[in-house]
Order: C-alpha cells, then structure tokens, then sequence
C-alpha cells in the first residue's frame, strides 16, 4: 500500500514519539516527505508534552476537518503518564468539547495512540518482547537521548504485526489497543 498524495499530520510529546511515528508510517507505506508531512511536537521546555498535545488536539481536528480531509490523516501521540488510557482517550474527547467541535468519528482518519506510561514502555517491550509494568514505580524506563532511532526495528515488526492482527499476547495493553486502533483505520487508508 503505497500512499502518494496522502497530507499527514503527526501531533506528539517529544522526539522519541516523532520517530515511533515516522518509521511506523514508513514501514505500513507511506511515502513520508517533507511535501506531505507536518510534525508539531511540544516545544523544549515549555511545559508537559501530554499538555500541549491535549490543548493542540481540536486545532489539529478543526484543520484536519477543514481541509479537505478525505486525502489527509491526523496521527496523535499521547502518553497516559499515570492515567488511564481510556482517561486519557476521554480528556481529548473534552477537549474537542470544551472547543465547540463533534467527536472524532469512525470514518475519520484521525488516529490516536497512547502509551501507558510513556513510549518507552512500548520501545522497551520492542525491543526485548520482556514483559513490561505499564504502571507503579517498575514503570519507568529509560529515555534514549540522542539514539531515538533505536526504536526503529521493533517499530518496523510492530507495523506488520498489527496489520496482520498477529500481536503477541504478552504485549502490553495500551500497545493492544493501538494496533486496534490501526486494525480500524486500515480500511479507511485502502481507499485514499
């Protein structure tokens, strides 16, 4: 599936999520150039990552939706920190809300993946497939400063597992979820 004239916006925490994103939409086809491709990540040291995503979130959608979105997709990164996913889910939901704008819609293609605790968990089960702590102090693992890139292998066999439903089961949850959330986005990408 090689998608040519696709518009894709990624909205994410930091470098690590920006790279998780890039290589993940690379491997599942898409042809990433700079023509096609807009990344707003929160700036250094001006607040929360998970902050600025959330308050950004329903400019993005109202642009995503003004535009003529039927040749364009919203990829958000998010991480739940000590939330819930489906809290977390839900205050971007609020946000939409609290901007006057509808929910996200099925036929959208607006996709939202979010980490439990932070994308290291998932680049960390990636790239060892150890079981991980998605909460408590034994949920914290290490940034990759400079080496954000290391996640690219693990990121690359994620992209087919979840095209192909084939997740292993002692996969984190939040990482469960988001290859469902691509499970649903799959067919709407098959007809740009």
């Amino acid at each position: 599936m090689t998608q040519n004239r696709v518009q894709i916006v990624i909205l994410c925490e930091d470098l690590q999520q920006q790279v998780f994103a890039y290589h993940f939409l690379k491997k599942r086809g898409f042809n990433i150039d700079p023509k096609n491709l807009t990344i707003r990540t929160s700036p250094k040291g001006k607040g929360a990552g998970e902050q600025f995503v959330r308050k950004r979130y329903p400019a993005e959608v109202r642009e995503y939706r003004r535009k003529n979105y039927r040749s364009g997709m919203l990829v958000v990164l998010i991480d739940a920190d000590t939330e819930t996913v489906k809290a977390t889910l839900k205050d971007l939901d609020n946000a939409l809300i609290e901007n006057s704008q509808e929910l996200r819609k099925p036929d959208e293609r607006i996709a939202i993946f979010v980490p439990k605790r932070n994308i290291e968990t998932w680049v960390h089960y990636l790239r060892t497939r150890e079981v991980v702590q998605e909460e408590g102090e034994k949920s914290k693992y290490p940034k990759f400063p400079k080496d954000e890139a290391i996640c690219k292998p693990g990121v690359e066999q994620l992209a087919n597992q979840c095209s192909q439903g084939s997740l292993d089961e002692n996969a984190p949850p939040s990482l469960q979820a988001a290859c469902e959330e691509l499970q649903r986005l799959l067919p709407l990408l098959n007809n740009l």
